[in-house]
């Protein structure tokens, strides 16, 4: 590896998004698509071979300066990069997904308006994530944090005519604020301890730092590495949409669908999942800071996952699976098993993307419509599109030999061998969210691809809507379905031919660190006796039962039965009802939170910048000043006597002061 290599990775997608965005219109829609989809491919093979490098040939990881800003107080500021396993994976995995999305988007967004603005702007996410997931200093590491939170903003408010998109990313990216606000503080903790920017520095001390208490109050200390893994978790809470932080992702639906892929899959919602996994060195030292990772995802797992089985947006419903899943990885790392949470993240990277990619298809075929109420029976219309959907779904709900249930069933065993804080409820949890997972996903199958054909009523019924063009539902072209092919095959394999090397041969090398008596993956490689073993020991297993029951649920209260489940809407209507306004979060927000939160901006701004710093600092001392001067022209009077009467005066005074110091 040369730095040249290194460089040329993030810097082929910026020089690319550049093109697009500032020549676009001059250079034509075929030319934009082109430069991006030229410069993230040969970014892809370049990533692939940097992994060979590493996986195959043995090369050591690059750690290493290559630009530096500047120096101030014995801190360096600098671009370097860590390209190590960890690294290598998650940039083919980037890199990968980017390719399959920026192919998809010239059939999705063909008829935009927007076509070369959405291409510059996906391939300067693609540079964001890189500079992040290579990075090897804090202050790189939050300029790709901050840059993936801003092209977001950009990509969910695409469509900036719609109220609800501008909505959306706004809330998005206030969220994502309040989040970034404990990342602050934990990198600001860092430096305060270490003195450092640079990760071998921070991970070199972090023993010592262990050992130090922080005084929250007069009477009550904290260790001070718990406090900076806490803040920097707060941060991976916002990026990777835990609860109660978790609000902004669904409504990022908004944006088109492959940014939805893109974020959801690789990129933005990853980041903290890798993060944490990165700063291993830094959480295996708090078993609190692990504890507090360990219930919040476990929370999100389940209790998110309940929310896509209400859903009727079919993207909507993916997204909310986006968010269960991004629980269970977080588990994984709450259970120190990292690298079954990088693995999980990999598998999930392929076949997520894959099924946000098939509700695009599907989308474009329905002439724009997203409600699964007014769909079904699209398969025999759509059959590409349904076999790669049915191929995501079933490594989604963890089928056997799949690539999602090699990384569940090892991150659901994982959690079962940790004993920290929180692990019998984590364990629960993410064991019920199997059935969840299988319901709400068929669910979707069912009422999209199969049963009754409801779409010709829909049309009827909203003739006058805009969106709603009509006609048969038809197939996608093939630049839209040969990603979804791309994207079927490794959803099926990548996870037999990984999981051996991943999770129990050591490829992670260094790039993981885990304390001995942590180490719950060592435990089931004890167990593990090859991919073929693992997945018959599956068959019967708990996860695989419950799976096929939320598959037998959902073909039977959707399919089979369908008014069935409408009668259970109705018995459960006060369930229901929490559900359908997600655990009132948004409504606790939007009625509480940003209230009172205008209320404490407008007693600022009313008491502290006009009252105090406007009306007493700089108009009362004006004041003040105009006020003395007046009084001061009364003893310029000009008289003789009235200069002596002052001169008296003045001199009785210090005689005073004379003698009263003697």
């Amino acid at each position: 590896m040369t730095p040249k290599l290194l460089i040329a990775i993030p810097l082929l997608p910026l020089i690319a998004a550049l093109i697009a965005g500032l020549a676009g219109r001059r250079i034509g829609r075929a030319a934009s698509a082109g430069v991006t989809i030229l410069a993230v491919g040969v970014s892809c093979a370049l990533s692939i071979y940097v992994a060979k490098l590493i996986f195959v040939d043995g090369a050591p990881p690059w750690d290493d300066s290559v630009y530096t800003w500047l120096v101030t107080d014995g801190i360096r500021i600098q671009v370097g990069f860590l390209v190590d396993r960890l690294t290598a994976l998650m940039m083919v995995v980037v890199t990968f997904v980017s390719f399959c999305v920026h192919v998809y988007t010239i059939g999705y967004m063909r008829e935009d308006d927007g076509f070369q603005r959405f291409f510059s702007y996906i391939s300067l996410f693609t540079f964001a994530m890189l500079m992040l997931v290579m990075s090897n200093n804090f202050m790189q590491l939050f300029f790709g944090w901050e840059a993936v939170g801003v092209v977001s903003y950009l990509l969910i408010g695409f469509w900036y005519t719609r109220p609800t998109a501008i909505h959306a990313n706004l809330k998005a990216f206030v969220v994502n604020r309040v989040g970034d606000f404990g990342f602050v503080l934990g990198i600001a903790g860092v430096v305060w301890f270490t003195n450092s920017l640079d990760y071998k520095d921070a991970f070199a001390m972090a023993p010592s730092v262990a050992g130090v208490q922080f005084p929250l109050t007069p009477t009550t200390t904290v260790s001070a590495l718990t406090l900076i893994c806490v803040c920097l978790f707060v941060g991976a809470m916002g990026k990777s949409a835990q609860v109660p932080l978790h609000v902004w992702l669904p409504d990022s639906m908004e944006g088109p669908t492959p940014i939805s892929a893109l974020i959801h899959a690789a990129t933005m919602v990853t980041a903290g999942i890798f993060m944490v996994a990165r700063m291993s060195p830094l959480f295996e030292f708090s078993e609190a800071a692990l504890s507090f990772v360990l219930v919040i995802g476990a929370t999100t797992a389940l209790f998110m996952g309940f929310l896509g089985v209400v859903n009727n947006d079919i993207k909507r419903v993916i997204a909310y699976s986006t968010l269960s899943q991004l629980g269970y990885m977080t588990v994984a790392l709450g259970a120190s098993a990292y690298s079954v949470a990088i693995f999980h993240l990999m598998t999930h990277a392929f076949f997520k993307a894959l099924l946000f990619l098939a509700a695009g298809s599907v989308i474009i075929g329905m002439h724009h419509e997203q409600d699964m109420r007014k769909m079904g029976g699209l398969a025999k219309y759509m059959p590409i599109t349904a076999i790669t959907c049915w191929i995501g779904a079933l490594a989604l709900i963890g089928t056997p030999f799949f690539s999602g249930f090699y990384s569940k069933d090892a991150l659901i065993e994982a959690v079962g061998e940790s004993h920290r804080w929180g692990a019998t409820y984590a364990y629960y949890c993410v064991l019920a969210g199997v059935f969840v997972t299988a319901l709400y996903t068929f669910r979707l199958l069912f009422m999209t691809f199969h049963g009754n054909e409801r779409f010709a009523t829909a049309h009827d019924a909203h003739a006058h809507d805009d969106h709603a063009h009509g006609g048969v539902p038809h197939e996608s072209p093939w630049v839209v379905t040969a990603p979804l092919v791309a994207l079927a095959i490794p959803s099926v394999v990548i996870g037999y031919f990984t999981i051996g090397p991943l999770l129990f041969g050591g490829a992670f090398g260094n790039s993981i660190f885990v304390h001995e008596a942590n180490d719950v993956v060592a435990g089931l490689g004890h167990e593990f006796h090859g991919p073929l073993a693992f997945a018959l020991h599956g068959l019967t297993a708990p996860p695989f039962w419950l799976a096929l029951a939320g598959v037998l649920s959902a073909w039977y209260l959707y399919l089979k039965r369908p008014q069935l489940a409408e009668r259970l809407a109705e018995r459960f209507a006060a369930v229901r009802s929490v559900l359908v306004n997600k655990y009132y979060f948004d409504w606790v927000n939007e009625n509480l939170i940003a209230p009172l939160a205008r209320l404490i901006g407008r007693l600022l701004w009313k008491g502290g910048d006009q009252m105090l710093i406007d009306g007493a600092f700089v108009n009362g001392s004006a004041k003040f000043v105009g006020w003395a001067a007046v009084k001061g022209r009364r003893i310029q009077t000009g008289y003789l006597y009235t200069y002596a009467f002052w001169m008296v005066i003045g001199l009785a005074v210090l005689l005073g002061w004379f003698l009263i110091r003697a």
